[in-house]
């Protein structure tokens, strides 16, 4: 090593402001002091300093009394390729995924490349193929086949592309998704409460819909369900049956295998527990159908438009969904992707944010869903 490319000669003050400015993800973006400390992992004394010191210097600008952004052209980074593998479009949370990539995308600069892996494992390796060909650089891959996963990891792996897997985990890939467990408990401890206040605590069966393609991972909603239940209704939970139906995640398939169970069973008071809102919609139909709908509480995953829209409903038995937020995944996909794609710090898993969605807190969480219902009715 020659003299002069010791670290001793680096000024760690501007590797420091460097740190700060490449903070900032475009130059339009807005960010408070906690931002700035969260990302480069700098004290917050530090940070204010820094700031203070770029603002002097008319690099950064104050946007108000607590956030702020870059004002110099020296922020430009390199136009990103990423591609986007989809889980599908046969549902409406599968779209708002994709809907809100696009656009953050496109907000961010970025190329992005969309291919469809149609909910099946051989079309998923061919997609990952396809990205790798592209010269991507980096993907994002949505499929559920928790058998599919190795393979997959392995082609990017071997290709040098960083990505990011969606909802299932993948070898290799930092995880972006459900906390699955923690959902599945929000939507136990609902329908235990729910229990108690219409039926006094009894309970004649559980019914879980699964998908058990999507592997251990995601079947821990089911987990968390039944743990939710057996925390809330102690007692009952020691005799009452659990009966799992594999519905894929899938409405039509749902709706044939509750049916099926249906013309089995004449149980009253039974508890279901969907892995997705789909699910849930199809075990609906079925006892809605069988003129049992009054016998059942229903609640599924996601809080899709679609199991909001049966939420209004006054006689239904989906009385909840879990909440995941899919209009928020492409800001905080892109950004964790930006944040691989710099080489900053980041974590393993990144989970999103859950909230058991209701009749009585649909309008806080989801206002507009007035307004596109009454646009459709035009």
């Amino acid at each position: 090593m020659s003299k002069t490319s010791r670290p001793s000669y680096v000024i760690q003050s501007v590797v420091h402001a460097s740190d700060v400015l490449r903070a900032f993800r475009s130059r339009g973006e807005a960010l408070r002091l906690r931002d700035i400390v969260e990302r480069t992992g700098f004290n917050k004394g530090l940070c204010f300093r820094l700031l203070h010191t770029l603002r002097h210097c008319g690099l950064v600008e104050k946007v108000d009394e607590t956030r702020y952004r870059l004002t110099s052209e020296m922020h430009r980074r390199k136009r990103y390729r990423i591609g986007y593998a989809a889980l599908g479009h046969d549902s409406s949370f599968q779209r708002a995924v994709q809907e809100s990539l696009v656009w953050t995308a496109k907000n961010e600069d970025i190329e992005l490349l969309v291919l469809d892996n149609r909910r099946s494992a051989k079309t998923a390796l061919r997609n990952a193929d396809h990205l790798i060909r592209e010269k991507v650089d980096l993907a994002i891959e949505y499929q559920i086949d928790e058998a599919a996963a190795a393979a997959i990891s392995a082609r990017y792996v071997q290709a040098g592309i960083p990505f990011i897997a969606v909802h299932v985990p993948h070898p290799g890939a930092t995880y972006y998704g459900a906390n699955n467990y923690q959902a599945g408990l929000l939507a136990g401890h609902y329908l235990g409460r729910w229990a108690k206040s219409r039926w006094n605590g009894q309970v004649d069966e559980v019914l879980l819909i699964e998908a058990a393609r999507a592997g251990s991972l995601v079947h821990g909603r089911l987990d968390g369900v039944l743990a939710g239940l057996r925390e809330s209704l102690r007692e009952v939970m020691t005799t009452c049956p659990v009966v799992s139906l594999d519905g894929d995640g899938e409405f039509n398939r749902t709706l044939e295998r509750v049916r099926q169970h249906l013309r089995r069973s004449d149980r009253k008071r039974v508890l279901v527990g969907a892995m997705n809102d789909s699910s849930a919609l199809g075990a609906t139909r079925a006892f809605q159908e069988s003129g049992r709908a009054a016998t059942c509480a229903i609640v599924g995953q996601n809080a899709e438009p679609d199991a909001r829209a049966e939420l209004r409903q006054s006689r239904t038995p989906l009385i909840g969904s879990v909440a995941y937020f899919p209009e928020r995944y492409g800001e905080e996909l892109i950004a964790l992707a930006l944040d691989v794609l710099g080489q900053r710090p980041t974590p393993p898993a990144k989970f999103v944010r859950h909230q058991v969605i209701t009749a009585g807190n649909l309008h806080h969480f989801y206002p507009n869903d007035a307004l596109m219902t009454s646009a459709a009715a035009l």
